[in-house]
């Protein structure tokens, strides 16, 4: 049974509070909180202040992918608005193994993201340092976007490396999950899933959630 993360950027931002207690009353595993600064992606989404506003409304773990660029300089504002894991991308960090060392100092799991165009295989040597790796099964940026159909073949290489080496990452994909594709993704190999405009905009997203969730079965 897979995770579910939720993605607030898909959320309506004049109704955060009743979207965070819809997430509570969910089977949603994790916030997902996407930060954009307009420079490492065309756009801006929101920051630290709300970041710290939401931890206030939930203990669900705050699951923090940062677009940005720079993100070292950033890591202990953000463990200190109350991300759990924070995510970085490999494409923004020149020393990823000094990143990925600051970010388990402060207490966090550890995350890197890839790029579509990224090979999952640029991780191998450090999948012992990694907590979560976040493929992106679309361009970054904005929401909304459909799933590249070439993501599953990089699942099943990641996941099969994993095993290789019986180590605890996890998989998760953000990007274009709908409750068409998700039990595929699983089945390739995908321990958590981002979903934002699936969820936001589904008439029940509570309903959606839990179909997210029980998509193996």
């Amino acid at each position: 049974m897979p995770l579910i993360a939720p993605s607030l950027l898909a959320s309506d931002f004049l109704r955060l509070g009743e979207e965070s207690r819809m997430l509570n009353e969910s089977v949603a595993d994790w916030f997902h909180l996407d930060v954009m600064d307009g420079r490492f992606v065309p756009n801006i989404s929101f920051g630290l202040p709300v970041i710290s506003a939401l931890r206030k409304s939930t203990t669900k773990v705050f699951d923090v992918h940062l677009m940005i660029e720079e993100p070292e300089r950033y890591a202990e504002a953000f463990k200190a608005a109350g991300a759990d894991n924070l995510t970085v991308h490999l494409e923004a960090c020149r020393h990823l193994h000094r990143n990925l060392q600051q970010i388990r100092s402060l207490g966090m799991r550890t995350g890197v993201a890839l790029n579509p165009h990224t090979p999952v295989e640029s991780l191998f040597d450090l999948l012992d340092e990694i907590d979560i790796v976040c493929i992106m099964s679309v361009n970054p940026g904005f929401g909304g976007q459909s799933f590249i159909p070439q993501t599953l073949n990089r699942i099943r290489n990641l996941r099969k490396r994993i095993d290789e080496n019986k180590l605890p990452t996890l998989i998760e994909i953000d990007g274009g999950v709908t409750l068409d594709n998700a039990r595929e993704i699983v089945e390739a190999g995908t321990h958590v899933l981002v979903a934002g405009s699936t969820v936001f905009n589904a008439p029940d997203p509570i309903g959606m959630i839990r179909a997210l969730k029980d998509c193996e079965g």
